[in-house]
């Protein structure tokens, strides 16, 4: 058909209309897409981790706080059975205010799941709540999974345990999925034979690196923002001797994503002058030391220094951050050392210090020391201060090294 000038292709009412329909309906489909997700960017080196999270502490004995004199599962939080009182806003200020840049928040899951391993809706909301506080105070915020005494690495529970990691952790993340790169999850705490301090076998190192595998994978089958958020392996009994020297963690899990991952070590060398509460011979440490029958015999300076080194040679060195999600040492209660924090604060500055400047992130293990729970004041202004300027200040004396204590 041949067409005079100016005149126009008349179409069928019953056409035009459906092609109307038919372009609504596919700029409707159009408008429906969900937005590709956002790549959450990278933390960076392992230095600049250190800087961004460093230092940080620990919200210990709360939300990881465990109930077991009552039948579980629970419908109200426990959070305060171990003689904390609730996480509050006022704490995460006042651990901004001090100069904290991170805080740790352990969390114990499996007392609000019930026999189908679901997660109780008011828990995930109360832990969504402290997470919030914590990044209403600015801070970068590690969550993680902690006393989950159903972790065990060994054939025997690896089917059972490998099927809750991935539950667990699908919840999770599911529920912190809006979260930004200031949001980081750590898969597991801790991860050792019960009762057992000797070095793992190849069993337990194999069903531990699955339980890492387990919680990657899980975390980056959400999506969104989980499918490039900054994910914490533990190492096995998160040692730095057993997890890369006998259990081959230096190789690290599968991830679909370069630079997300980073590893975890805690750090309480020597035990009896840290953390051991039933010994009261070992209250003095290092250079500082003036009585040599209250100084440990090893786990002084070097040994410090010798340790560290071997997480840049396996990790920070390659590129890897490295977390140290838990590190203390803490006044005797009794004993010739009594109250006395000389040491323990010179403990605290020189390992802050031999930590920071090899891109490991210093976490301070706290249960309420050095900040009131309740106001958010400062309580224990030595210790704050030996944290913040072991940042960049060593404390030892040049003269100290090489000296008897051990150095």
């Amino acid at each position: 058909m041949k067409l005079k000038t100016n005149e126009r292709i008349r179409f069928p009412r019953y056409l035009a209309l459906g092609l109307a329909a038919a372009l609504l309906a596919s700029t409707g489909a159009m408008a429906a897409r969900p937005p590709k997700p956002v790549t959450l960017p990278s933390l960076g080196t392992p230095s600049q981790v250190v800087q961004a999270l460093g230092p940080g502490i620990n919200l210990g004995n709360t939300l990881d706080a465990v109930n077991t004199w009552t039948p579980m599962p629970f419908s109200t939080s426990q959070e305060t059975v171990w003689g904390n009182p609730a996480a509050n806003q006022a704490i995460f200020n006042g651990y901004a205010a001090a100069g904290f840049k991170s805080v740790r928040i352990p969390v114990t899951w499996y007392q609000y799941a019930d026999a189908n391993g679901t997660i109780a809706p008011f828990w995930l909301a109360r832990v969504k709540q402290v997470v919030d506080y914590a990044r209403n105070a600015g801070l970068y915020v590690v969550l993680n999974m902690h006393h989950e005494n159903w972790l065990i690495p060994d054939n025997a529970h690896k089917a059972a345990a490998d099927a809750k990691m991935t539950s667990y952790w699908t919840q999770i993340a599911n529920y912190f999925k809006g979260y930004d790169n200031h949001l980081l999850f750590a898969g597991t705490n801790e991860i050792a034979m019960p009762n057992t301090y000797t070095t793992p076998t190849s069993e337990n190192c194999s069903v531990q690196r699955g339980f890492n595998q387990d919680f990657v994978d899980a975390v980056r089958a959400t999506g969104g923002n989980n499918a490039s958020r900054s994910l914490v392996v533990q190492l096995y009994a998160t040692n730095i001797d057993w997890g890369p020297e006998v259990c081959n963690e230096a190789t690290l899990p599968r991830d679909s994503i370069t630079s997300r991952l980073m590893i975890e070590m805690h750090w309480y060398d020597p035990y009896d002058f840290t953390i051991n509460s039933g010994d009261t011979t070992h209250w003095q440490w290092g250079a500082l030391a003036t009585d040599l029958s209250a100084v440990e015999t090893w786990g002084n300076e070097a040994h410090t220094r010798s340790e560290y080194d071997k997480a840049v040679n396996y990790f920070t060195g390659r590129g890897v951050p490295v977390i140290m999600g838990e590190f203390g040492a803490y006044p005797k209660d009794s004993g010739p050392g009594q109250g006395n924090e000389t040491y323990t604060n010179y403990w605290g500055q020189y390992n802050t210090y031999e930590a920071a400047r090899r891109g490991i992130v210093p976490m301070w293990w706290d249960t309420g020391a050095i900040i009131d729970r309740n106001t958010g004041a400062v309580k224990d202004s030595g210790l704050l201060n030996a944290l913040k300027v072991g940042m960049t200040t060593n404390p030892e004396p040049a003269s100290a090294v090489g000296n008897a204590n051990g150095n």
